[in-house]
């Protein structure tokens, strides 16, 4: 049992409860409330997760000869229309509140498995060098990323010309006069603090030349938006998950990552990295942000720059997908996507380094 780990973690779930301003101690009980419905979005969400997990565990199975991967998430193919699914989901609850959220996949040393086990087994689970939540995201971060940076360099590029325009005669007189402010900082603005610009000055109609001033200054205003606008994709726990995290490893204290998959690339962090950034205020807005996302339900998500994480699957193949249509019990039809196929190449020195011999 590995509790300088559990201590340390108990310890940052605290101070993340104070600075995100909620109650996330190990002893928040799961509400009780349960899904009522299901729907196409929901299904396809479920199809792509479980696409991901898989190809992390097989990723990491082909490619480590020293470790292997297990899954044991849970996992239910009941939907939530199931005369059923009241029963089984009453079950989960009671677990959650007793062991908290089971991880998506288990990381042990070969030689530490046995030829039969049994994932109830908790002297099995401690034996476990690492835990992993698997998160998809609909994504291609390299094409993501190659977007955001043309956007940024065209923002940048129309800022300068207001810049220029705003630097000559009759504007740059204009501008002094009516806000001596907004003058001074955008004669000394460079290429890197244009985001930081505050341009204060009202729309001005009074005369041909203002309403031409005004026009610069709200496309400035415009660009400058979008150079404030987020330009990186997300590792995405769920706020909500974080007691139930805590509480898990409280009982088992086996080390916990979160590896977020994208279509061409996947990205681990740690638990104890990600409540380390929240801990403090000065990363939000930066490192990480905070949202109630549609995906999830709604529910408070917390989403960490992916960079802030490493790359752990360095190519991803594109899967097949395909329709598929689900009758629920009382005739409803159902019409959603599945994923067949693809592959992960797992960085093996990332795998060691962040994972088996992280500290």
């Amino acid at each position: 049992m590995n509790t300088e780990y559990q201590k340390l973690i108990s310890c940052l779930i605290k101070k993340c409860s104070t600075n995100m301003e909620v109650d996330i101690d190990v002893d928040m009980e799961v509400p009780k409330r349960r899904p009522t419905a299901a729907n196409s979005m929901f299904l396809t969400n479920k199809e792509q997760g479980e696409w991901a997990e898989k190809i992390v565990l097989e990723a990491i199975n082909r490619d480590s000869q020293e470790f292997c991967s297990i899954r044991y998430g849970h996992s239910s193919p009941l939907s939530a229309d199931s005369p059923r699914f009241s029963e089984h989901y009453s079950s989960y609850i009671k677990e959650l509140n007793t062991i908290g959220k089971r991880p998506d996949i288990l990381i042990y040393k070969r030689a530490d498995i046995p030829s039969h086990y049994d994932c109830r087994d908790e002297d099995f689970i401690r034996k476990a060098i690492a835990a992993i939540e698997v998160r998809s995201s609909s994504f291609l971060i390299n094409k993501y990323s190659e977007f955001m940076e043309k956007r940024t360099l065209d923002a940048k590029e129309k800022i300068k010309k207001c810049q220029e325009k705003l630097k000559t005669e009759p504007y740059s007189g204009l501008l002094l006069e009516k806000s001596p402010e907004d003058h001074k900082m955008i004669q000394a603005a460079t290429v890197d603090t244009f985001r930081d610009l505050k341009v204060g000055l009202k729309a001005q109609s009074s005369t041909r030349q203002l309403k031409e001033l005004s026009k610069i200054l709200a496309e400035m205003k415009e660009q400058i938006k979008i150079l404030c606008k987020r330009d990186y994709l997300s590792i995405t726990p769920k706020l909500e998950d974080f007691a139930l995290v805590n509480r898990w490893i409280q009982r088992f204290g086996v080390k916990h990552y979160y590896l977020q998959v994208f279509f061409d690339k996947a990205y681990v962090i740690s638990f104890k990295n990600i409540l380390e950034l929240i801990c403090d205020p000065e990363n939000k807005g930066t490192k990480f942000f905070v949202e109630r996302d549609t995906k999830n339900q709604r529910k408070t998500t917390i989403k960490v720059k992916v960079r802030a994480g490493k790359e752990i699957l360095g190519k991803i193949d594109m899967p097949e997908h395909h329709a598929k249509l689900k009758e629920l019990d009382r005739g409803r039809l159902l019409y959603y996507v599945t994923f067949r196929g693809g592959k992960g190449c797992l960085d093996s020195d990332t795998f060691f380094r962040e994972i088996v011999d992280a500290k």
